[in-house]
């Protein structure tokens, strides 16, 4: 969808003026001061080549198919079928009642509805440092693309894309032409709340959904449905309950066994579905294990599996179990030469440690770049005991270790609100696409741009980086 709403040409400056006085205030808990935005805008979307958009276009359905061998491939191994360690890696540190709900028939072909990788932007393409099925920033992007589609801009996915895509989803998992949704956001996820309540407002305004951000403890349960206590004093029936609160945080949501009760006895669909291997990082590490390659290339076929071994970057568990003494982590190398030892990686110099150390998933430090540990940034004995603590978390929450790859250094302009004046950044940038699944399909909604310093080791939302929506023109990056 192209934006359908264009002002009157503006100067860079008038442009960024009109964003900072249209954009949704509070999109995130905590943003404030002055301008009421605590990140840098650009006058401009960022602008991809039509190369590089077509891949990340076509990349949803490698994705989408990934997704759906991971999850046969986890349910045959605890069956039996596949190889045991894929099972034992993945629920590793899960309490029992994670994985019986992750093995439940209700959900058995289940995968999430909304897919997002982080993508590195180099100079050879991009990687993928990581997917996320339960990603916030939906909200953010939808108001953003909004915003500069007001301006005239041909944003990715249109003004609506976020809304029409995310609305499309809800209704393929409901089974309805415009079920009720409820977002459904926990204390631990409550940063997000004002994005949330951004998203479901416009679903509702823009007559796409019968959506409503709500806690948990708004939810009401019979026998018959699960309903929604609004604040007028009536109920609505809700036929879908988005999930946007983490697995690892479930005994502490407020009528979490009423939802799954009325998710597995079909009385409300539930996306994502609870199932806690699919939001393991190590899903890297089982797509590049060599004894797992020809499970991959048969499920996947060509060239989705060629596609997504280039994407992930080589990633491998720190599993601290001893190796026979022939053996050798396969692909990994120290300094030229095998590594017989997870030890063999202590005497690495700063420059031979291109690898970064994170937590693979089921841990309040495993989202939103907590706990990831950047090798070379390590002094000899920082790095020793990065390793040690990677390994010895094995038990509880594995933690992967992944080759670390730069982002290409480009520039892009923004607004120095201290000196009042238009700024060129000289930095490196993350590309976020959302897609949303519907059927068979991988739809793409939009894509979020994190550009930061060039000097900056890992890829966030800081009050340094510019963030804005995605474009396509000839000469992007």
């Amino acid at each position: 969808m192209s934006c359908s709403m264009h002002l009157q040409p503006r100067t860079a400056r008038e442009r960024v003026d009109y964003l900072r006085e249209n954009l949704a205030p509070g999109l995130f808990k905590g943003v404030g001061g002055e301008e009421g935005i605590a990140w840098r805008l650009s006058p401009e979307p960022f602008a991809l080549s039509p190369a590089t958009f077509a891949r990340i276009e076509r990349l949803g359905h490698d994705l989408l198919a990934f997704y759906r061998a991971a999850n046969k491939l986890y349910l045959q191994s605890a069956k039996g079928s596949a190889p045991a360690f894929v099972a034992d890696y993945l629920d590793r540190g899960k309490p029992e009642h994670i994985v019986k709900l992750a093995r439940q028939n209700r959900w058995k072909h289940a995968i999430p509805g909304v897919i997002r990788p982080d993508l590195i932007l180099t100079d050879g393409g991009f990687v993928a440092s990581e997917l996320d099925s339960v990603p916030g920033g939906m909200g953010f992007v939808g108001a953003m693309s909004q915003t500069y589609c007001e301006l005239g801009d041909d944003v990715v996915g249109g003004g609506d894309g976020m809304l029409e895509q995310f609305a499309a989803m809800i209704a393929a998992a409901a089974g309805l032409e415009r079920p009720t949704v409820a977002l459904v956001v926990s204390d631990e996820s409550g940063d997000y709340r004002a994005e949330m309540d951004w998203f479901a407002q416009a679903l509702r305004e823009g007559g796409y959904l019968d959506a409503y951000t709500v806690h948990p403890r708004e939810l009401a349960f019979t026998e018959e449905a699960l309903f929604l206590r609004l604040p007028e004093g009536r109920e609505e029936r809700i036929d879908v309950v988005y999930r946007f609160f983490e697995l690892f945080d479930l005994l502490n949501v407020p009528k979490q066994e009423l939802m799954l009760y009325a998710a597995r006895h079909g009385r409300v669909a539930m996306t994502p579905p609870p199932k806690a291997h699919l939001e393991e990082k190590l899903l890297f590490a089982l797509l590049h294990h060599g004894r797992l390659a020809d499970y991959w290339k048969s499920e996947l076929g060509e060239p989705a599996f060629s596609n997504l071994s280039r994407l992930f970057p080589q990633t491998w568990v720190l599993d601290p179990q001893p190796l026979p003494a022939q053996a050798t982590i396969a692909g990994l190398n120290a300094d030229g030469k095998a590594v017989f030892d997870w030890s063999d990686l202590r005497a690495l110099s700063k420059n031979d440690r291109d690898f970064v150390i994170k937590p693979s998933g089921f841990d309040a430090t495993a989202w939103g770049s907590r706990g990831v540990v950047v090798a070379n940034d390590l002094t000899k004995e920082g790095w020793d005991q990065a390793l040690h603590d990677g390994l010895a978390a094995f038990p509880q929450t594995p933690h992967i270790l992944q080759r670390f790859h730069k982002g290409r250094r480009l520039r892009m302009e923004f607004l120095d609100p201290s000196a009042g004046e238009l700024r060129t950044l000289d930095g490196r940038v993350r590309l976020c696409p959302y897609y949303f699944v519907v059927d068979d399909q991988a739809r793409l909604g939009g894509i979020l741009a994190t550009v930061v310093p060039a000097d900056k080791r890992l890829i966030h939302g800081m009050s340094d980086a510019i963030m804005a929506p995605c474009s396509v023109r000839d000469g992007g990056a």
